[in-house]
């Protein structure tokens, strides 16, 4: 019997040696081809959590730290193994206060991004100084703050919620080197905004009163006919304060769309094309699958 077992394992260990040997010299290959890629493979469950694979720390950054931004905190990956990591710049809506979203900032951090949140100059700002603000954080980031070296300043990526999603719009706009934009539930007078060519995620929500998806969102998406790739997300039976709080839905499609174009992680095409049916909770879903 021994003898009879005895090619079928020596069949069984030269496979496994040859597809080690195959791992170990498409590996190298594979970061090469994206030396950006960071963290391990995802999964439906990873990019739905709310905390991801890496450990963080936080660091405030109070009044007069930088010129153009009043004050906030940067979330950071504690892992200096990897390399830098791409920069956020996130800012909330109307008298909306930093904690309306603060979740954002442990969230992508642990997931392999340094993520500033924001406290605005004042609540009444509208979206053009949001704008400026945005822009402001992320050149205090890159330029002068005490994690500037765990960054790529190549690599930065803007969002806002309400009248900061409008400004996340503007400093698409105003700065077509950022990689993406994710404006969630986004307001502003200005309705057209061809000149943006950031790749750019507008998400809505179907029962918004405030900054109604026929008169906002799906304007701003329409008007996105220059942006090199975009996507509009609408909530299913969600209002305008949705993005304030945890929200799976939101941690997946911002997350991936981050991924896939601040750190052109190809990994995470799979969760944005093809695109998402209608749901329970998804009412809409428009892109421009394949990515270019």
């Amino acid at each position: 019997m021994k003898r009879r077992l005895r090619r079928p394992v020596q069949a069984l260990v030269a496979t496994a040696a040859l597809t080690a040997a195959m791992v170990t010299a498409v590996s190298p290959a594979q970061a090469d081809a994206n030396p950006y890629q960071r963290g391990p493979e995802p999964t439906e469950q990873s990019v739905t959590a709310e905390r991801g694979p890496f450990a963080t720390s936080t660091v405030g950054v109070p009044a007069g730290s930088g010129t153009g931004f009043n004050r906030g905190t940067i979330y950071y990956p504690t892992d200096t193994s990897q390399g830098t990591f791409g920069a956020i710049a996130v800012i909330p809506g109307f008298t909306g206060p930093e904690s309306s979203i603060a979740w954002f900032g442990p969230h992508l951090a642990s997931h392999g991004f340094v993520v500033m949140t924001l406290t605005t100059s004042s609540g009444w700002d509208f979206p053009a100084s949001r704008t400026n603000q945005l822009l402001a954080a992320l050149d205090y980031l890159t330029g002068k703050s005490a994690v500037r070296d765990r960054i790529d300043a190549t690599r930065l990526g803007v969002m806002g919620h309400s009248m900061g999603g409008g400004g996340s719009l503007g400093a698409a706009a105003k700065r077509p080197a950022i990689q993406a934009a994710v404006p969630l539930t986004p307001w502003h007078l200005d309705k057209t905004w061809n000149e943006v060519r950031v790749p750019t995620m507008i998400i809505g929500a179907e029962a918004d009163t405030t900054a109604s998806v026929g008169s906002h969102s799906e304007r701003f998406y329409a008007s996105l006919t220059n942006a090199s790739d975009r996507a509009y997300l609408e909530l299913e039976s969600a209002g305008h304060l949705v993005p304030i709080s945890y929200t799976p839905t939101i941690a997946k499609y911002s997350l991936s769309w981050l991924k896939r174009f601040v750190d052109n992680d190809t990994r995470y095409d799979r969760f944005l094309c093809p695109a998402p049916q209608p749901s329970s909770l998804i009412s809409e879903y428009r892109d421009t699958c394949p990515h270019s």
